[in-house]
């Protein structure tokens, strides 16, 4: 099975993530794909807890569930990967579509393009009711 395409984004892009206990955390992303990436986080978050993020990129807002996974310790804070578990209505195809057009930007003349998206689907963005309904 081939690994999905990672974008690079150097801490460019902040998230925020809401923990299990309702805690409200701020998060910088360094590196994101549709089955997840790392987070820059100034406290580390327990492997295997379950948090909901949302972040903007692009042209739409991400709304997910995720699963945090063991973290490493940098100078000031932690690297803390995680994988989706589910996306909002529409956030994963809009996901798909930022990356890809992130990848096209970077693509050196000789790679091969990254597959299109079908047209005609929504963006599926909802304005901040900040996170999903936990289940």
């Amino acid at each position: 099975m081939q690994r999905p395409p990672r974008v690079p984004l150097r801490g460019s892009v902040s998230a925020t993530l809401l923990l299990e206990n309702r805690r409200q955390l701020t998060a910088r992303l360094h590196t994101l794909s549709v089955t997840g990436g790392l987070l820059e986080v100034s406290t580390y978050i327990d492997e295997r807890s379950k948090t909901a993020i949302g972040f903007q990129i692009g042209g739409g807002f991400i709304q997910a569930h995720a699963e945090m996974l063991f973290p490493m310790r940098i100078n000031n804070g932690y690297m803390q990967p995680f994988r989706f578990a589910s996306f909002a209505a529409g956030a994963r195809l809009t996901l798909e579509r930022e990356i890809d057009l992130m990848l096209r930007d970077t693509m050196l003349p000789h790679a091969k393009p990254a597959p299109q998206l079908k047209e005609g689907h929504g963006t599926g963005l909802r304005l901040p009711r900040f996170f999903l309904d936990t289940p």
